[in-house]
């Protein structure tokens, strides 16, 4: 039997890492549901406590996950999951952001400009890539 698996990444701001990959990649945060959250508060099966808000949108507070447009029921799923601790060495995991025909510079830079970190460019024989961090200093590639 085959299996499905979704990545999920620790993070300090959920919500706000959830929005930056969801542009970056052209993705889509899930919507939440408002009336589901508070109907669980109301039966006692989540408190207050485990809600906030984003972007005027009551969410729960401990994650939000992205898709890809085309397969919102099916396709690989990133979630974003609160932390308490702060990231302190390098990923053993990471994701290679495949870019196709785009310019990779312009690519790099644009992240940058959203407070991506350029680290260092990669080769493996006609192959070549830009190591970055994301804004809460987790690696991927741009490839």
């Amino acid at each position: 039997m085959a299996y499905t698996f979704q990545v999920v990444q620790d993070s300090a701001h959920p919500h706000d890492q959830a929005d930056w990959w969801a542009e970056t990649l052209g993705w889509q945060v899930e919507p939440s549901d408002e009336d589901f959250i508070r109907r669980m508060v109301a039966e006692g099966h989540a408190s207050e406590a485990d809600t906030t808000t984003h972007g005027g949108v009551l969410v729960w507070r401990e994650g939000q996950a992205i898709r890809h447009p085309d397969g919102l029921g099916t396709a690989p799923r990133v979630l974003f999951q609160l932390v308490p601790e702060g990231k302190t060495v390098k990923n053993r995991m990471h994701l290679d952001v495949r870019i196709g025909d785009d310019d990779r510079d312009e690519v790099v830079a644009k992240l940058v400009a959203r407070g991506a970190t350029r680290l260092w460019e990669g080769r493996q024989g006609p192959h070549t890539w830009v190591t970055m961090a994301d804004p809460e200093g987790n690696e991927f590639c741009v490839a």
